[in-house]
């Protein structure tokens, strides 16, 4: 039987992976993802020549396109490269159950989430060109975070709301809402592949946990910021203010013609540029900082996790998207009751499919939060363990993103066994301690292009 492929391609910050499965007759294609950071030098050039690579590899036919998550580093495609995505019949759409317009639980989500956004985009219309320390930190912070979600300024018809509605409208296809814990199924027209789903999480407690324990972190290293809250600014009307808006009530405020005429504020409001930092009417935008790290962490943890089964030899590949704590945590009490052969039942836990685990897609470009330590990659005890890590460090760095986080990457180098296909890198070095036969057997499986990287495995 021919091996299974999975190319990662190389268009920057962001994911696309374009994975193969030998069928009865052709090959089966299933895309995970295509998208590439707002911001990225020439990159709707390179999505444009991802989606080409994809048609051309494909035929212009797709069994299945996954989409994980609402963020633009992995949807931007499919507006960036509409014509050629709109060329390729899709048959099956998978979505996780948290895009689900019929399910009450994801319609609360996806209206916490626009107040969310509306939020966070009147904010950034207030800073935007602020002179105070505040406003300019408050601006850095909201356009790498909106970076995401297509920019503050994201028309209607270039949001990562808009590429999600393209994925949904596939003609022809079948759309699939995909819940934890349901019950395997195939990959439609291969018999080399299964699918257990592992999140997102129903609990919203969960989705809305992002970042580790205080006292007992779940990942390597220390990190976290602590949730957003959302009351201050819907106290204030921001969430559900026009961008223009004033955050308080007329009868509140008092213009700065007003203020001069007053003794106290001629005093103490700081009039004279030195003393601008006295200043206090672009304080509540404070708050916007964080409440946009909590959306865009929360939809991070709205991630779909997907668990591909080999057949028959029960390799598994792990897709998590960008799944944070609380969506890692989650998976812990699933199970499956399958038929084994000859009828003998068998219990499936997802303890069980990360141990046989060969091939981990780092979550989240090897953010600190998203690659839990006992209950995830220590939990990967297969001797094949490999890692693709999709992350580009220029673009991280110049936003000051740990990516890759270096605890996490140093014990995924130790996982592994250096068996990390890199972005960035392309074809590992050997680490010290590595049998020659070991390294030849995993190079002979990995092929490096300009473009993409493919590893493939034996069904």
């Amino acid at each position: 039987m021919k091996p299974a492929r999975i190319r990662m391609y190389r268009q920057g910050l962001g994911d696309c992976f374009l994975l193969t499965f030998p069928g009865a007759s052709r090959d089966v294609r299933v895309l995970v993802d295509c998208g590439v950071l707002l911001g990225t030098p020439d990159g709707e050039a390179k999505v444009r020549k991802v989606a080409a690579d994809v048609a051309a590899e494909t035929g212009d036919e797709l069994d299945v396109l996954v989409v994980t998550h609402e963020h633009w580093d992995h949807v931007s495609g499919f507006l960036q490269a509409k014509e050629v995505f709109d060329r390729l019949r899709v048959r099956e759409v998978w979505l996780a159950w948290t895009e689900d317009p019929e399910d009450e639980a994801a319609t609360v989500l996806a209206q916490r989430r626009a107040r969310a956004l509306r939020g966070v985009v009147a904010a950034s219309a207030r800073v935007a060109g602020g002179q105070s320390m505040a406003a300019r930190r408050t601006a850095e912070r909201l356009d790498g975070l909106m970076a995401f979600f297509g920019g503050a300024a994201a028309a209607a018809d270039r949001s990562t709301a808009a590429a999600m509605r393209w994925a949904r409208a596939r003609p022809g296809a079948k759309v699939r809402f995909l819940r934890p814990g349901e019950e395997p199924f195939g990959v439609p027209g291969t018999d080399a592949a299964r699918v257990f789903v592992l999140g997102p999480p129903r609990d919203p407690k969960l989705i809305r946990k992002s970042d580790p324990s205080r006292r007992s972190s779940e990942v390597y290293g220390l990190a976290g910021e602590g949730a957003a809250d959302l009351g201050f600014l819907a106290a204030t009307g921001a969430l559900d203010a026009p961008a223009s808006a004033d955050p308080f009530d007329p009868w509140f405020r008092v213009t700065e013609k007003e203020a001069g005429q007053r003794p106290f504020f001629q005093e103490h409001y700081g009039f004279d540029g030195e003393d601008g930092w006295q200043r206090i009417e672009d304080d509540w935008l404070g708050a916007a900082g964080p409440l946009a790290l909590q959306l865009d962490s929360d939809t991070n943890n709205t991630s779909l996790v997907l668990a591909f089964e080999l057949l028959p030899s029960g390799r598994v590949l792990l897709f998590p998207g960008d799944a944070q704590v609380g969506n890692w945590l989650s998976w812990e009490g699933l199970t499956w009751n399958l038929g084994g052969s000859g009828g003998a039942a068998r219990t499936v836990t997802s303890h069980d499919l990360l141990a046989r685990t060969v091939l981990y897609k780092v979550g989240h470009h090897g953010s600190h939060n998203a690659t839990l330590r006992e209950k995830g990659l220590e939990l990967m005890t297969s001797r094949e363990l490999a890692a693709m890590l999709p992350v580009e460090r220029t673009t991280a760095d110049k936003r000051d993103w740990n990516m890759p986080f270096p605890s996490l990457f140093d014990r995924l180098v130790e996982k592994t066994k250096g068996r990390i296909i890199d972005r960035d890198r392309g074809m590992p070095t050997p680490p010290a301690g590595v049998a020659d036969a070991d390294w030849e057997a995993f190079a002979t499986r990995t092929t490096v292009e300009e473009d993409w990287i493919e590893y493939r495995l034996d069904p």
